[in-house]
C-alpha cells in the first residue's frame, strides 16, 4: 500500500461510506434463515463466513477511526462475531461504524492500519470499496438483485485507478477477470469477480474443492438424492452408478482403496446449468511407483447440487 502523503483528493468519502454500509446493511438483513450456508462469489466463504467478516471490518472501524492500533484491540474481534442474531450483529455493526465515521471524519485525522499510518479518508475509501463488493457477493449469493449504485461503482473505480497493482501484488484481490463491457462489470472483474456469477458457480466450485480434499461427506452434501455417475471405465462407456447411496461407495472406494488419491483441479467453468471440470488424479501404486490420469467431467446442476457428473479420460 502506499502512504497518505500519496493519495490525491477524490469524491467526499464520508457520503460515499454511508451509501455502501446501507447497500450492504440491506443484502444482509434480507439473508433468510436458510441461506447462512449457502456458497459465495469469495470461494472459500459461505454467506455466513462473509456476513462475519464485514461485521469484523465494522467492528474494527470505532477503535481505528478513535485513535487506537491494531495491538489495543488485539484478538477480541477474532472468530465468530454472529452469534445467534447473525441478522442484528451485522445491523448492529453496521450502525455503529456510520456513527463513528460521521464523527471522526471531519478531523481528517490519522489511522493505524497493519501496514503503517493512512489517512482517515484513505482507510474510509478502502471501505467504501469492500462494502460495495461484498454487498455484491451477498446479493448475488442470495438471488437478490445485483445491480450497484452507478455513483458509487463510478468512485470506487477512480479510487481503484491507483490501488488495483497494490491489492492484486498483495493478494487482497483475486487475478482480473474478463469484463462484461460496462462499468459495474468492469469494476467487478478488476475485484477478481465474474459479473455473471450465480450460486449454481458456488455449488461447483464447493464440489471440486470437495474432491480436492478427499471428503467424501461434503461432496454428498453437494449431490442431489438422485444423483447419476458415469465412471472413465471399463471401456468404451464406463459404468453407471445411480443414486446417492451407490454413488457414495464408488467414492469411498476410491478414496480407501487407493494409495494416496489426489485430486488436482486444472480447469473449471459453468454455462448454465452445466459445469465443466478439468482434471488430473495422481496415487501411489501398492509397489511404490507413483501414477496419475488425466480427464473431464461434464456435471448438470440442479438446484445448487450436482445431479449428474460423466467422467472421460485421456488414453
Amino acid at each position: 500500500m502506499t502512504t497518505t502523503e500519496t493519495r490525491q483528493a477524490g469524491p467526499d468519502p464520508g457520503a460515499a461510506y454511508r451509501r455502501s454500509v446501507q447497500w450492504w446493511t440491506q443484502q444482509a438483513a434480507g439473508v433468510a434463515d436458510d441461506q447462512w450456508d449457502l456458497p459465495t462469489p469469495c470461494s472459500d466463504w459461505t454467506v455466513r463466513d462473509l456476513v462475519n467478516h464485514v461485521v469484523g471490518e465494522d467492528l474494527w472501524t470505532s477503535p481505528l477511526m478513535r485513535g487506537r492500533t491494531i495491538a489495543d484491540v488485539g484478538d477480541r474481534l477474532d472468530g465468530d462475531l454472529l452469534g445467534a442474531d447473525p441478522r442484528g450483529a451485522a445491523v448492529s455493526a453496521s450502525t455503529e461504524a456510520v456513527g463513528v465515521v460521521d464523527e471522526t471524519l471531519p478531523a481528517h485525522g490519522t489511522v493505524q492500519l497493519s501496514y503503517g499510518e493512512e489517512s482517515m479518508d484513505e482507510y474510509v475509501r478502502q471501505l467504501v470499496a469492500d462494502h460495495l463488493v461484498h454487498g455484491w457477493d451477498l446479493a448475488v449469493a442470495t438471488g437478490r438483485d445485483r445491480t450497484l449504485d452507478a455513483g458509487l461503482v463510478a468512485d470506487v473505480a477512480a479510487w481503484f485507478d491507483g490501488m488495483e497493482d497494490a491489492y492484486r501484488s498483495g493478494g487482497a484481490v483475486g487475478a482480473r477477470m474478463p469484463s462484461a463491457g460496462d462499468p459495474q462489470g468492469d469494476l467487478l472483474a478488476r475485484f477478481g469477480r465474474d459479473a455473471e456469477w450465480t450460486p449454481a458457480h458456488g455449488a461447483f466450485a464447493a464440489f471440486v474443492a470437495a474432491f480436492g480434499r478427499g471428503d467424501v461427506d461434503a461432496i454428498m452434501a453437494l449431490m442431489t438424492d438422485d444423483c447419476v455417475f458415469e465412471a472413465t471405465g471399463p471401456a468404451p462407456d464406463g459404468i453407471r452408478h445411480e443414486g446417492a447411496t451407490d454413488v457414495r461407495a464408488v467414492w469411498d472406494s476410491l478414496f480407501t482403496d487407493t494409495g494416496s488419491p489426489a485430486f488436482t483441479a486444472e480447469e473449471s467453468f459453468v454455462a448454465g446449468d452445466r459445469g465443466v471440470l478439468r482434471w488430473r488424479f495422481d496415487w501411489v501404486a501398492p509397489d511404490g511407483s507413483p501414477g496419475h490420469v488425466r480427464g473431464v467431467d461434464v456435471v448438470r446442476l440442479r438446484d445448487g447440487k450436482v445431479c449428474e457428473k460423466l467422467s472421460y479420460v485421456k488414453g
